[in-house]
């Protein structure tokens, strides 16, 4: 069985754009084919629905690193495989000037910590992280913006590069439609620690909502994106509503020049603190860091 995590800026050669953009469409049709599709009210609004990134915009912080610290936690791998995973997803979502080397590395290193570890699993010790690490990280203001799609009758997809299993518990247990999220290959019940396509990101994060909205019927013009980073602006010039949540400096620019809506639910130091794009902000912020620190000393864990 096999179910369906963003590049950097170098200047890439028309052979790596082509692979770039093969990738996401397979990383797209394969998250949209993965996402449940299910009305969630009484008299559905079919052809309208809402699309809410995860990271920053959804939830406090970073959701992969959350789900990694709680598979550490569980003893899947040691808090150096932790640090070097941030220490990557720091060179890549921040720096943004990596070879061609370092984006293909992350891409094929993405989800090896969980390579041949039975499926059932993975999505047993992820509703347990979920309980543990993110719930109490949800935006409640943007929890509230998903709940009036919904009470609008309309479907509400996450839209995330963390693996599709955790991200459809986190839209479950916000009582969402379901998610598109990166898709691991799974093979005989088991990871084999590879992706199909590319991480869920930038142009697959587009992608994805367009083989869902294609499958679907929906109408993109009617339909609202919602995220705190321009690494999503792919998607949210796809649709007609697009909302900038808690946005970086970027995206709250772009928004201002595009007259979009502009939700901020940081405040003071909270704001300085966690209203960061990536995996690797996060970590560079001091937060994710601590965390590591914690986990490290409770552990007994050298660095």
């Amino acid at each position: 069985m096999v179910r369906v995590p963003f590049r950097g800026r170098h200047a890439r050669t028309p052979v790596e754009l082509e692979d770039d953009e093969a990738r996401a469409l397979v990383a797209g049709a394969a998250s949209a084919a993965a996402a449940e599709t299910e009305p969630t009210a009484p008299t559905p609004d079919r052809t309208a629905a809402a699309f809410f990134d995860v990271d920053n915009t959804m939830m406090m912080g970073a959701s992969l690193f959350w789900f990694a610290r709680g598979l550490a936690a569980r003893k899947y791998f040691t808090s150096r495989d932790v640090a070097s995973f941030v220490w990557q997803q720091a060179k890549f979502r921040v720096a943004g000037s990596e070879s061609a080397t370092d984006m293909h590395t992350v891409r094929d290193n993405a989800l090896a910590f969980v390579a041949g570890r039975e499926v059932q699993e993975i999505v047993a010790a992820s509703e347990e992280i979920y309980d543990e690490l993110m719930a109490d990280r949800i935006w409640s203001g943007t929890r509230n913006l998903a709940q009036q799609h919904l009470d609008a009758g309309q479907r509400v997809w996450l839209v995330t590069a963390t693996p599709v299993e955790l991200a459809s518990i986190i839209a479950h247990r916000l009582g969402l439609t379901g998610a598109l999220g990166t898709v691991s290959e799974i093979v005989d019940g088991r990871y084999t620690g590879r992706l199909v396509g590319e991480m869920m990101h930038g142009e697959s994060k587009a992608q994805a909502v367009r083989a869902l909205a294609e499958r679907e019927g929906l109408d993109l013009t009617r339909c609202t994106a919602y995220s705190d980073s321009t690494n999503d602006l792919p998607m949210l010039t796809l649709v007609g509503s697009a909302v900038a949540v808690n946005p970086d400096s970027e995206l709250r620019a772009v928004a201002r020049s595009r007259g979009w809506t502009v939700k901020d639910y940081r405040t003071g130091r909270k704001a300085a603190k966690i209203g960061v794009p990536t995996v690797g902000a996060a970590a560079l912020s001091g937060g994710v860091v601590g965390g590591l620190i914690s986990l490290r000393r409770r552990n007994h864990w050298p660095f």
